[in-house]
Formats: structure tokens, C-alpha cells, sequence
């Protein structure tokens, strides 16, 4: 009798034991079906006017109306973005601090910074590749220059003026004025700011012969006669600046860059949240208003990829612009 009680204890023991284990995945399970329950931010890692801003607050204003919660947008500039990656890099991954990066946070700094306070793979989860869009080539009009060949006459004979300035050490602004550099020949001075409008302002005024940055925030400066467009970056011309020249159309042979947008999440963001981000961002590209601004204002193709897409985007990227800051000697200042 005692070991047919045993026998019953130990069979209720193990069937309890196994009620735990079959339960425990369910009791695991989290609700995110009520994401998000309060504000989330979106860290713009360069100041206010630039394209990353005007994707940032784009896409928060349409995501706060589709999903009943402010998205409210937050600039922290600096080193080529890397101050607001490093911010987002350590931020809680529930789902409320979101990240736009970019070209320079997610491909370039990798290599341009050997003491790099995050890893763009590591530290992120890949949410949406946003859109691809080019940098184009500008000047201040007093100078007299209409054409790239023009601008590197320039340069020839002008040794006091050959400088170039960039939204950032290590933007793809930066290392647009290192392969023009590298692919004419002439040794340039490379002159960063902190964030896109007070180095076309420095331009405007003068202070800096040329700058390569995006055609959203040189509209402005160009409808008021402040700068002048010569050539765009990529390889085929675009909607908002038809008129202008390729790079290579130009007469520089093998120049040819296009930047980037995504959306990241901190790493160990739940994958039903990283996916439904991406499901409603898509949405919102899909939005005839916007992909009107973003294609024919901001000169972008957008892409509206997913985690994974833009995983293996950076896993080509990364390498891709390694080699160039290799080349050119690029660093960041």
C-alpha cells in the first residue's frame, strides 16, 4: 500500500510539474496588442530642417493619428548623429523610443570612429528602410560658377578657397566632398558644422566655397537666390531638380552616392511591436500626400522596406563606405 501511495504522489507530482511547463510558455506570452499606451519618442539625431527631420516628423504626425498616441519627435545632434544613436542605443526596448537613422549612423560611423559608443547592428533593431534619396553640389552664385567643371576651375586656381562644408564630420555630405576631392585631384579642406542649416548658411554667406547636402534644405536658400545647384549625386537625375546634371554627366567619372532613411528600435524591442511599426509606417508611406512630398519635394525613391530588407541593406553599406573613408582619410574631427 505505501508504494502504490508513492507511486500516486509521484504521478501527481509529475503531472503537476508537467501542467507548469505546458502553462509557463502561455503565462510568457505579453499583450501587445494595446501598443502603444503612451507617448513614444522619435529620436532625430540632427537638428531641426534637415530631411531626417522632416522624415521624423512626417511619419510621427501620420503614426499619433493611426495609432492614438503622440509620437513626438526629439533632436539631439551631434557627431554625425552618433550622440542620439548612443542615446537610443541605451534607451529601454519597450516599444517607446524609436530612432531615424540614417546613412552616417547606421553605415559610415562604423568605420570613421574607432571608439564608436554603440554598434549599429548590435545595438538596433532594423524596423523600416525608409526611402534612398541624393545629395547634390552647391555653391554661393556670387562666385560666378555654373558647372562642376566651372567650380573645379575654381579650385585650381584658387588655393585659399578650396574648402567644402558638411552638416557633420562623417555625414555622407562629408564623404561626398572626400571623393570629390579624391576623384579631381585637388586636396580640399573639409569645414563641419553641427547640423545642415549653418553650413549652407557659412555658403551663403561666403565663409565656405561649396557644400554637398540634400535638396530639401537647399530649397529654401536656392528660391531665394542664396545658392546655387550644380549637379546631383546619383546616378540618374531627379523630380524636384529635372534641370540639373548628374555628377557624372558632369564630368566626374565614377562619382556616383545616394543617402539613406530608416526607422530603428533599441535592441530586444518585441518583434510583434518592431513588425506592426513597420506594417503602419508602410501605411503611411503608401499616402498619395506623402509620397508626393517625399518623391517630388525631397527627391527621394522610397523603399518602405522591412527589418529584414534593411538589415541586409547595412550589411552591404557598412563595407561599401569602409572602403571609402579608407581611401579618401576621412575622419572625424
Amino acid at each position: 500500500m505505501t508504494a502504490i501511495l508513492a507511486t500516486r504522489r509521484q504521478l501527481c507530482t509529475a503531472l503537476a510539474l508537467g501542467t507548469t511547463l505546458l502553462a509557463a510558455p502561455v503565462a510568457a506570452q505579453e499583450d501587445y496588442s494595446k501598443w502603444p499606451e503612451r507617448p513614444v519618442s522619435y529620436v532625430v539625431p540632427f537638428t531641426p530642417g534637415g530631411s531626417t527631420d522632416v522624415v521624423g516628423r512626417t511619419l510621427g504626425q501620420h503614426l499619433s493619428t493611426a495609432l492614438g498616441q503622440t509620437f513626438v519627435v526629439e533632436n539631439r545632434p551631434g557627431a554625425a548623429g552618433a550622440v542620439g544613436a548612443s542615446y537610443v542605443a541605451r534607451a529601454k526596448p519597450d516599444g517607446y523610443t524609436l530612432f531615424g537613422g540614417t546613412i552616417s549612423t547606421h553605415a559610415i560611423n562604423a568605420s570613421l570612429y574607432k571608439d564608436l559608443s554603440y554598434d549599429p547592428v548590435k545595438d538596433f533593431e532594423p524596423v523600416t528602410l525608409v526611402a534612398t534619396l541624393p545629395n547634390v553640389l552647391m555653391v554661393n552664385p556670387k562666385l560666378g560658377i555654373n558647372s562642376v567643371q566651372d567650380l573645379v576651375e575654381y579650385l585650381k586656381r584658387e588655393p585659399n578657397h578650396r574648402t567644402f562644408a558638411s552638416s557633420g564630420s562623417g555625414t555622407s555630405t562629408h564623404l561626398a566632398g572626400e571623393l570629390f576631392a579624391d576623384l579631381i585631384g585637388i586636396p580640399l579642406t573639409h569645414v563641419p558644422y553641427r547640423g545642415t542649416p549653418p553650413a549652407m548658411t557659412d555658403v551663403a554667406a561666403g565663409n565656405v566655397t561649396f557644400m554637398f547636402d540634400q535638396i530639401t534644405a537647399a530649397l529654401p536658400f536656392v528660391k531665394d537666390g542664396r545658392l546655387k545647384l550644380l549637379a546631383v549625386t546619383t546616378p540618374e537625375r531627379i523630380g524636384p531638380a529635372p534641370e540639373l546634371p548628374t555628377m557624372m554627366e558632369a564630368g566626374i567619372k565614377d562619382f556616383s552616392m545616394a543617402s539613406w532613411q530608416a526607422v530603428y528600435a533599441p535592441k530586444g524591442t518585441p518583434r510583434p511591436i518592431v513588425e506592426r511599426l513597420h506594417s503602419e509606417i508602410k501605411k503611411v508611406l503608401e499616402l498619395p500626400e506623402v509620397r508626393k512630398q517625399f518623391t517630388e519635394t525631397l527627391g527621394m525613391q522610397i523603399v518602405a522596406g522591412g527589418p529584414d530588407e534593411l538589415a541586409a541593406h547595412m550589411a552591404a553599406e557598412i563595407p561599401r563606405w569602409a572602403e571609402l573613408v579608407e581611401k579618401s582619410g576621412a575622419a572625424p574631427n
